[in-house]
């Protein structure tokens, strides 16, 4: 199909799709869950961090991790003790463990406390280069100035050429402005004109049987690529496509 046709077609599936019952099924109702911002913000990072897998496990663990966080993510980041923190111990995800779960904490505390907390330290990095890639460098830098080398796997690395699927995922949450209140919109120093896709194999392989991609990896070259073919569709808003994209991959096996 053409541009046009093919515009027509993506527009399509995103009103389909960029709906409320989309919450349903998706990890975004973790976050949703929560009216403080900041709430939201940690709920939507974790929950984020452990997307991947199985979608009903990535969203019952990530109530599980609410639930060992008293319901409160921001009140137990800020305030929690050490003795508090081993608890936390018994949480897994795949990977991601106990240990993992003990430094997000510690981590996103010093985030809070010395730099403003998510939104600043993103928005901080968008603004020295004007991208989203440098906005997750600089995330990247800040979430490790504390010791904790095991972890460093479950935090995407763009600088050495991540696709940073969930942390692409999570700004979308936060930054698109949704009509439909799928996404939060919370975030107005990152414009949702540049944000990025969250490549995944869903995603990846639609958009390649679209012809909006042609690098075969899930790479972040390949994130820049989609990204482009996607601007050119919708300049203003064109991580919209991600509802269309995705939704043809899971639910209707394109």
């Amino acid at each position: 199909m053409d541009k046009s046709e093919l515009k027509a077609f993506l527009d399509e599936k995103v009103a389909q799709y960029n709906q409320p019952f989309f919450i349903e099924s998706d990890p975004i109702q973790i976050p949703k869950l929560f009216s403080l911002k900041e709430d939201i913000e940690i709920a939507g990072f974790l929950t984020s961090t452990i997307a991947w897998g199985n979608r009903l496990s990535i969203i019952n663990n990530a109530k599980r991790l609410m639930a060992l966080l008293e319901q409160q993510p921001y009140d137990f980041v800020i305030n929690s003790s050490d003795s508090d923190l081993l608890k936390l111990e018994q949480f897994v995800h795949r990977t991601f463990n106990g240990a993992d779960c003990i430094y997000f904490i510690r981590s996103l505390k010093n985030i809070y406390i010395n730099h403003g907390g998510l939104q600043t330290v993103f928005e901080k990095g968008f603004a020295k280069e004007g991208s989203v890639k440098s906005s997750l460098e600089n995330f990247h830098n800040v979430f490790f100035e504390l010791e904790g080398e095991r972890s460093r796997k479950h935090v995407s690395n763009v600088v050495k050429g991540a696709s940073a699927k969930r942390l692409n995922m999570f700004l979308r949450w936060l930054v698109r402005k949704d009509k439909n209140k799928v996404d939060f919109g919370l975030w107005n120093g990152i414009p949702q004109s540049a944000l990025m896709l969250p490549l995944d194999v869903h995603t990846g392989n639609v958009a390649r049987k679209l012809g909006l991609l042609k690098r075969k990896s899930n790479v972040w070259k390949a994130v820049e690529e989609v990204t482009q073919r996607l601007r050119e569709l919708d300049k203003i808003d064109p991580i919209k496509y991600d509802f269309a994209l995705f939704g043809l991959g899971v639910f209707e096996k394109f």
